[in-house]
């Protein structure tokens, strides 16, 4: 039995991949360190993060897979359900013992457990940037919070960049303690100690902007006349913005005093 630690990065995922074909030891277990447990049989391989290791792992994928199938891995390592890095490894190593393109193997359940992960990730990737509203403080900049099911603040990124490029902005996901942050320039992931109030909470009145109330009256007014009462199917309303999104909206929050 060999269970491989690593520091919960992707590349030093990638670097297990490395560090397994080397020793040509399979993994058993594949663990975060910080949630890893000692073993009483076997072997625990700690494995410390090699860009170069990683790279070369990479780019050996590059030549099996197409750039949609590296997508979907990447995305799969952001699901995080139990046993991602096992399912990573599985698939990897599919692809590089198969002489033939492992893409549409569906028989392979690797393959199939890969893709549904990926859709899954991707779902999400995109509610997220239809749900975020930003609060605006004194200061100018704009801020939400988001706790999505998926760790997909990477991938939103980019949206945001683009849409709100003359802002600055942060969101913080709170469910994984980090954040990214645009400086007008170039965003960047940061890491925030926030206490357990702080990472759940709005933004206090004191910090916020004068108008915001007023954006928020905007958003309810918007949606009140944009919601006809005689087409009103709350099943589909729900398909569409599960519950769960609410908290996020302003047009579902408690009506402001006009």
């Amino acid at each position: 039995m060999h269970l491989y630690t690593y520091d919960g990065s992707f590349e030093g995922l990638l670097t297990v991949v490395f560090e397994a074909y080397e020793r040509k030891a399979w993994p058993t277990a594949i663990e975060q360190e910080h949630l890893a447990q000692p073993t009483m049989f076997g072997e625990t391989i700690a494995v410390h993060t090699a860009e170069e290791k990683a790279q070369r792992v990479w780019q050996g994928l590059q030549k099996k897979l197409s750039a949609g199938a590296l997508q979907q891995l990447y995305h799969t390592y952001l699901w995080e359900q139990p046993g991602f890095e096992q399912l990573i490894f599985a698939y990897i190593r599919l692809a590089y013992s198969s002489t033939d393109n492992i893409e549409g193997n569906y028989a392979a359940s690797c393959v199939l457990h890969v893709q549904q992960a990926a859709k899954q990730v991707h779902r999400e990737k995109h509610r997220m940037e239809a749900f975020v509203r930003f609060q605006k403080t004194k200061d100018g900049l704009f801020y939400a919070t988001i706790s999505p099911d998926f760790n997909v603040l990477p991938l939103i990124i980019s949206h945001f960049r683009k849409r709100y490029a003359d802002q600055r902005w942060a969101i913080y996901d709170t469910r994984r303690r980090y954040g990214a942050y645009y400086d007008l320039h170039c965003a960047t992931l940061v890491n925030l100690e926030l206490s357990p109030q702080q990472r759940h909470a709005t933004l206090a009145e004191a910090v916020m902007d004068t108008e915001e109330d007023k954006y928020k009256q905007l958003w309810q007014v918007y949606f009140d006349h944009v919601n006809i009462p005689e087409r009103k199917n709350p099943k589909l309303h729900l398909r569409h913005v599960p519950r769960r999104y609410w908290k996020y909206l302003s047009e579902k929050q408690p009506r402001l005093h006009k």
